[in-house]
C-alpha cells in the first residue's frame, strides 16, 4: 500500500508531511519515558523485521492480487505506539529513499497511512481493549486479528481520500473505494495471522516486552528479551535473503484496484514537485524495486520516483521464473533490513540520550 507521487497532488502530500512530521516530533517527546536501554535494540530489530516482512507479496487467491504485510501493529504491540511509530517511519524512510518504494513526496501520506492509523487508533482503541493484560491465547488472536483487518481498512480509506484530495479523476471515490477497502480486507485478515503468530512467541518467550513501556525489564526476564532479540534478528535475516525468492508477482492491492479503476497501475506525475522528488529518489535509490540497477545495455527503463519498477522484472515476452532466486533481492533484504535496524536503533538512542541529559539536569 505504498503510494506513489502520482496518486497524490503536492498540497495533499505537503499536509500530510506537516503532520506525519508533527506526529513523530510528538512521539519522540512521549517516548523518553518509554525507551531504555534494552529497548533500543529492540526497536531495531523490529524495524528490520518489518523491512524484510514487507519484502514478502503473497497472492490472495482467485482476484490475481497480492499484499504483504504492514506491521503497524506489530510495532505497536511490542515497542508502544511512540516507539511504534518512529519504527514505521524509520522503515518507510529506508525504503523511498534507497530502493524507490514508494514516492518522496507521498511519504507523509505513506506513514500516515501505515503507522498512524495502526500505532493509534488499531492498538489503543481496538487491541489493547480487547487483549488487554492477562488475556487468553484466544482472546489475543482475536485481537490482533481484528485489529490488524481494521487498521489496514482505515489505511486503504486514507489512500482513497488522498487521491479524491489531489483531484485524480483517474480514480473516482466510488469505484476506487469498492476496490481497495475489500482486498485491504483480505490483506488484513493475512496480516493478523502473522501478527497475532509474531506476539504469541514475545508472549511466550518474554512477556514483560509487551505492555511495559517506560518500565525497566524484570532481572528474571531480560534473558527472554534478548532472546526475542536474537530471534527476530534470525527471522528478519532469512526472510530478506531467502523467503523473498518466494514473493508473489501479482500486483499489490493499491495497483491491483488502480488497474481496474483507471485501467493502468501507475497515473502519470506531473510538476515541479514531482519531478524534484523523482531526481532526488533517482539518485538515491542505489537497489531500485530491491533489485540491481540494469545496465543501459539492457535497454532497462531508468528510475522515475513513483515506483521506480525497473524492467528487471521481466524481459520481452519472457515471464518471470518463480521463485526468483536473485542476488539483488538478497541483497536488498540484508542492506535494507540492517539500515531500517540503524536508522530505528539511532532515533531511539537519541530520545534515550535526551532523557538520561534531562534526569542529569534535574538531579543536578
Amino acid at each position: 500500500m505504498h503510494m506513489a507521487d502520482a496518486l497524490i497532488s503536492p498540497a495533499v502530500g505537503g499536509a500530510a508531511w506537516v503532520a506525519t512530521v508533527g506526529i513523530a516530533a510528538y512521539s519522540l517527546r512521549r517516548s523518553k519515558a518509554d525507551i531504555d536501554d534494552k529497548k533500543i535494540p529492540l526497536m531495531g530489530v523490529m524495524a528490520a523485521f518489518v523491512f524484510a516482512a514487507q519484502m514478502i507479496n503473497f497472492s490472495i487467491p482467485g482476484t490475481g492480487s497480492s499484499g504483504h504485510l504492514g506491521g503497524g501493529l506489530l510495532l505497536a504491540a511490542i515497542l508502544g505506539p511512540y516507539a511504534g511509530f518512529i519504527a514505521m517511519g524509520s522503515v518507510l524512510a529506508v525504503q523511498a529513499l534507497f530502493f524507490a518504494d514508494g514516492g518522496l513526496l507521498a511519504y507523509g501520506c505513506n506513514v500516515f497511512n501505515l503507522g498512524f492509523f495502526t500505532c493509534f487508533i488499531a492498538y489503543p482503541l481496538v487491541y489493547r481493549k480487547i487483549a488487554g493484560d492477562g488475556a487468553s491465547k484466544a482472546r489475543n488472536f482475536a485481537a490482533a486479528m481484528l485489529a490488524a483487518a481494521l487498521g489496514l481498512q482505515a489505511g486503504a480509506f486514507g489512500v482513497v481520500l488522498e487521491t479524491l484530495l489531489s483531484g485524480k479523476t483517474e480514480l473516482p471515490f466510488g469505484a476506487f473505494v469498492a476496490l481497495m477497502q475489500p482486498i485491504h480486507l483480505a490483506i488484513g485478515l493475512v496480516e493478523g495471522l502473522v501478527t497475532a503468530a509474531v506476539i504469541a512467541y514475545v508472549r511466550k518467550v518474554s512477556p514483560a516486552l509487551l505492555h511495559g513501556y517506560g518500565e525497566p525489564i524484570p532481572a528474571g526476564r531480560a534473558n527472554g528479551g534478548r532472546k526475542v532479540v536474537l530471534g527476530l534478528a534470525v527471522a528478519a535475516a532469512a526472510i530478506g535473503i531467502f523467503m523473498s525468492w518466494f514473493a508473489s508477482a501479482n500486483p499489490d492491492g493499491l495497483e491491483w484496484a488502480m488497474e481496474r479503476t483507471s485501467g493502468g497501475a501507475e497515473l502519470e506525475a506531473e510538476g515541479r514537485a514531482h519531478e524534484a522528488a523523482a531526481g532526488i529518489q533517482s539518485a538515491t535509490a542505489f537497489l531500485p524495486d530491491y533489485g540491481f540497477r540494469p545496465s543501459s545495455a539492457e535497454g532497462a527503463t531508468a528510475v522515475t520516483g513513483d515506483d521506480a519498477t525497473a524492467a528487471q522484472d521481466e524481459t520481452e515476452g519472457t515471464a518471470e521464473a518463480w521463485p526468483s532466486v536473485n542476488a539483488g533481492t538478497s541483497l536488498s533484504g540484508v542492506v535494507g533490513g540492517a539500515m531500517a535496524l540503524g536508522l530505528s536503533a539511532l532515533a531511539g538512542l537519541a530520545v534515550f540520550a535526551a532523557r538520561r541529559k534531562g534526569e542529569r539536569s534535574r538531579s543536578a
